[in-house]
């Protein structure tokens, strides 16, 4: 085995009862489980006895994941398998930071917290949402886009999947469009329009939160979703602007396999990066710890 890279799941993959198997079974992950409830005294029981409706409330679906994604690396790191780098998707840039070293484990969920607090009020500003459109290239997802008013493409996931953002009145044209050409459309499990400019005043606040942070050196080399790259020296204005930028996926899993990365395992509560995965490179190997006993079986003993 070469080189491993821990990938941290996006909003669209929470479920209630996630982290509860874990926080049982692991005392590593029930340590992290129990430092965020000492933050945000709710956060285990949304986790694990929440509701769906509950759980879709993106000021409870950042913090809530990230408690997951940190318990989940936690129990892998303490099981001697660590990271050669790492990326996460939207929020879960926020858990890859943390175990890069950027902050310890209770700067990076308030952060998160207070990252959820913002989206989400700036989401009830304007009724938006989210789709994936599948079997289309960007130029059409584009040319779609760009026939409506407050509709962009924001996350390139992988060939033939990319993510748009935009004001709910016009996806039923949208959708209309994308299936005229061939094309589906998906709605995704979010409340808000992100990673677009209706985030811009939640990327100029969370700018703020991070001023006042305490930030530490990379240990571990850490991707970035708004350039695809390793982070630099400018930290506050990549994190904060990846709320209101796209995010560019396929770039980062490709740039990473070119660094010798050829084992990726994805700390999330789904299958969603390990299934965009398998259409982006599927001559690399890739896990998930939805089933974390066979990761620490294949991967640990490697």
């Amino acid at each position: 085995m070469g080189k491993i890279a821990f990938i941290f799941s996006g909003q669209g993959d929470q479920f209630p009862g996630m982290g509860k198997e874990l926080y049982e079974k692991y005392d590593e992950a029930a340590r992290v489980f129990e430092l965020c409830d000492a933050i945000r005294s709710d956060t285990s029981r949304q986790c694990f006895c929440g509701t769906q409706q509950e759980l879709s409330e993106t000021k409870n679906t950042q913090p809530c994941m990230y408690a997951l994604e940190l318990a989940a690396a936690q129990v892998l790191i303490g099981h001697g398998i660590n990271p050669d780098a790492v990326a996460g998707f939207s929020l879960g840039e926020v858990a890859a930071a943390t175990v890069a070293g950027l902050f310890d484990i209770k700067t990076g969920f308030s952060l998160v917290c207070r990252r959820g607090e913002l989206m989400q009020r700036d989401a009830e500003k304007v009724e938006t949402s989210m789709a994936a459109v599948l079997k289309l290239s960007e130029n059409q997802i584009r040319d779609i886009c760009e026939g409506f008013e407050g509709v962009y493409p924001v996350n390139f996931n992988c060939p033939g999947q990319i993510t748009i953002s935009g004001k709910s009145e016009h996806m039923p044209e949208v959708f209309a469009a994308v299936k005229s050409v061939g094309g589906r459309a998906i709605p995704l499990k979010v409340k808000g329009g992100f990673h677009s400019p209706f985030m811009r005043e939640a990327s100029r606040d969370f700018a703020a939160e991070l001023e006042n942070a305490k930030i530490s050196d990379m240990e571990i080399a850490l991707y970035s979703n708004l350039t695809s790259q390793i982070y630099g020296n400018n930290i506050i204005e990549t994190l904060a602007k990846q709320i209101c930028s796209p995010v560019y996926w396929e770039k980062t899993v490709r740039n990473m396999i070119e660094s010798g990365i050829d084992t990726f395992i994805e700390i999330g509560p789904g299958r969603t990066l390990t299934n965009m995965m398998a259409k982006i490179d599927n001559s690399v190997k890739a896990y998930c710890i939805s089933d974390i006993d066979a990761v620490l079986s294949e991967v640990g003993n490697a």
